[in-house]
């Protein structure tokens, strides 16, 4: 049964022992819709605790309800991660919430301008805008949730990519900049953080029927395109509990957990876990 959140901590839940993300809590931004939801939900299956992420309160708050239904605690925290202010408020929320966060996926993203226009043709905010929430916003979360992953010796953080950050497409510029930008902070986090039982990797998710895939390609069918749900697998994985200080550079271990940091991972490579 689901049960309702108390901020002090009051509320005690059981879980089926088998779930591969039991006593994890995970925060997730962009959590309303899409990538985020399927891979908050699919947290929930697994048992993990849940600080969902988003700028609209009533699709967030409609996630809430799905997770609690799977028996998953969750907060909902309406937020900006383009805005520092709102990054510093969702971070102590989360803390105050759950005292730690195990698991950040930085999956909030802006595409900019739609028709999306050349670089020649971009407004100098649109582009800052979308700097802001692509890079600075999981930044600066990313450094405001570390302490207490350091001192624990183990976490994961999550940032989710693009193949529009590594092949030049016209028309992607502030949107591929952003995410090429997010692959190289990816990377020296993980050298930065290396043997520190934190690890940072980035997911490219793919091509997949979202609001964001239509807003960019208007023309493509939904129907040839990935479901979200099907491309969760490797997000579970990441966000299972690795050895203290795991191998900067490493592959997945034969448990099924990708047990390494500083890699850029293709989510379609990863079949979901048999039941």
């Amino acid at each position: 049964m689901p049960a309702s959140f108390s901020c002090d901590g009051g509320v005690e839940m059981s879980r089926p022992n088998e779930r591969r993300l039991t006593g994890t809590t995970a925060l997730v931004t962009g959590a309303s819709q899409g990538l985020g939801r399927a891979v908050a939900l699919a947290y929930a299956r697994e048992g993990a605790d849940l600080v969902l992420v988003a700028r609209r309160p009533e699709p967030l708050e409609r996630v809430r309800q799905e997770a609690e239904a799977l028996g998953a605690r969750a907060v909902v925290v309406p937020a900006d991660v383009g805005d520092p202010d709102d990054v510093e408020r969702l971070a102590a929320t989360a803390l105050t919430a759950f005292q730690r966060v195990d698991v950040l996926v930085n999956n909030a993203s802006e595409l900019g301008p739609t028709p999306m226009p050349y670089l020649l043709d971009t407004d100098p905010d649109a582009l800052r805008r979308v700097l802001d929430v692509n890079l600075l916003g999981p930044f600066l979360l990313t450094r405001a949730l570390l302490g207490p992953m350091l001192a624990a010796g183990r976490g994961s953080v999550i940032n989710v990519s693009s193949d529009a950050g590594v092949v030049g497409y016209p028309g992607w510029g502030a949107y591929g900049v952003s995410k090429a930008a997010l692959d190289q902070m990816t990377r020296i986090w993980a050298s930065e953080l290396d043997g520190s039982g934190v690890r940072v990797n980035a997911v490219d998710p793919g091509d997949m029927a979202t609001a964001m895939h239509a807003a960019a390609l208007p023309d493509d069918d939904p129907a040839t395109l990935a479901r979200p749900e099907d491309r969760t697998e490797v997000f579970v994985r990441l966000a299972e509990k690795a050895p203290t200080g795991a191998p900067l550079g490493g592959s997945p271990d034969p448990s099924g957990a990708a047990v390494g940091s500083g890699q850029r991972l293709e989510a379609a490579g990863f079949a979901p876990a048999k039941a």
